[in-house]
């Protein structure tokens, strides 16, 4: 067998790519969006929901063209299709012949190149794009730069998805958006340090002191504040970040927190630097994958829940054969191979029942890989978890900066 489509490999393939993906949400992305909001000249009026006819009236006239041009993040499919040929299948069932690119390293700086193309109504080279809920997303939706997706061409997505992936409170009805994969900002920790964990209080424990680690993303931090003080992040306001700031100052004066992390934090959990953290699901998927003793739990008070979604530029050429590869893969077994070479929540939950019976075919490292993953709940998390998960807050241009200035003083004083 050719060592690069062993199940070793591309899990170490994954796990790179899940450094470059979660760049996404360091505080720098926050930063840098003002920065580049304000360059823009970005005044933050909401763009106002599109009308039914309005929708029609769009897609009417658009044709399938056979070509598309696909931006996404590094390693987010195998576009060589040698073990998962999602692509390959996706030109054989359609004819559409796909232009795929990684050309999305971090939000800011994508998000600050395509915008002003996007404002003056120029083609940015791309006909879809995955983008992170958060920020520049909502920027993006606001300006009026994504085209308004016509469901009844999404029959797959309307079948397949799971429910927490339909009507996000960002993008209410998928009206721009529907995702490409998602995962939860929970709680990790090392067994060999602590017994166990159930809420977000485990992270202002005083026998922890030192050996917390906590997030240096505002959003992140914020969010788990307000869930230790039993308000919902989805429905916050200026006066609960407040709240939760203080909470959060009251944390770091106690000298729990042994540092504010971007990426790194796993590294510290898995040598013992740190005992208990906030941490993304499939970070630590992949390192229990690789026989690292460590655990996660959505904590009782709740998550976050974030998602990357595939959307539409105003200004693509081939709208039509994008949409078609949106709903092309809600197919469940185009959705398994995703989450397969992913190792993120799939957004189609039938993929559980179909990699479980792969496992049950499979041989050696793969058969316990595969059943690693249809069993595991950072990739299929239980009802009971998908219910206490929330999304970040959706800020105005305004709130942004609000926003900053009371949770960076923090993270970074």
């Amino acid at each position: 067998m050719d060592p690069r489509t062993t199940p070793a490999f591309l899990r170490g393939m994954t796990r790179s790519r899940s450094v470059t993906r979660r760049d996404a949400f360091r505080l720098a992305g926050l930063s840098a969006a003002g920065l580049a909001l304000a360059a823009c000249g970005v005044e933050g009026k909401k763009a106002a929901p599109p009308k039914k006819d309005a929708v029609a009236e769009y897609w009417a006239s658009k044709k399938k063209n056979g070509t598309l041009r696909f931006a996404n993040w590094p390693l987010y499919i195998d576009k060589d299709g040698k073990r998962y040929p999602s692509l390959e299948l996706f030109t054989a069932d359609t004819g559409i012949k796909v232009e795929y690119s990684e050309a999305i390293q971090e939000m800011p700086a994508f998000f600050g190149k395509i915008q002003p193309q996007l404002a003056a109504g120029n083609d940015i080279g791309y006909d879809l794009m995955v983008m992170s809920n958060g920020v520049h997303l909502n920027r993006t939706i606001q300006l009026g730069h994504l085209v308004p997706l016509d469901h009844s061409k999404l029959p797959n997505f309307a079948a397949n998805a799971g429910p927490r992936f339909k009507n996000p409170v960002w993008d209410p009805g998928n009206t721009y958006t529907i995702p490409w994969a998602a995962g939860i900002t929970g709680i990790a920790y090392n067994p060999k340090y602590v017994d166990g964990v159930t809420g977000v209080e485990d992270l202002w424990n005083p026998k922890y002191k030192g050996k917390v680690g906590m997030m240096l993303d505002p959003q992140e931090v914020a969010n788990f504040a307000m869930f230790a003080l039993g308000i919902d992040p989805d429905k916050s306001t200026e006066a609960d970040w407040k709240k939760a700031a203080a909470k959060l100052q009251e944390q770091r004066d106690a000298g729990l927190v042994r540092k504010y992390y971007e990426n790194d934090y796993i590294d510290a959990l898995v040598r013992g630097d740190v005992w208990i953290t906030m941490a993304w699901s499939g970070d630590v998927f992949q390192q229990v994958a690789e026989g690292k003793d460590l655990r996660f739990v959505v904590p009782a008070e709740g998550g976050t829940i974030w998602s990357d979604n595939m959307c539409i530029p105003k200004t693509a050429r081939n709208p039509v054969d994008a949409l078609t590869l949106m709903d092309y893969v809600y197919q469940p077994k185009i959705a398994a191979m995703l989450v397969e070479y992913i190792n993120y929540i799939a957004p189609v939950p039938a993929t559980k029942d179909l990699l479980a019976a792969k496992a049950g075919e499979a041989k050696g490292e793969d058969k316990e890989f595969l059943e690693q993953l249809a069993s595991s709940a950072m990739i299929y998390p239980s009802d009971a978890d998908m219910a206490r998960l929330r999304s970040f807050v959706t800020l105005t241009t305004a709130q942004e900066k609000v926003f900053e200035d009371i949770f960076q003083p923090i993270t970074q004083g």
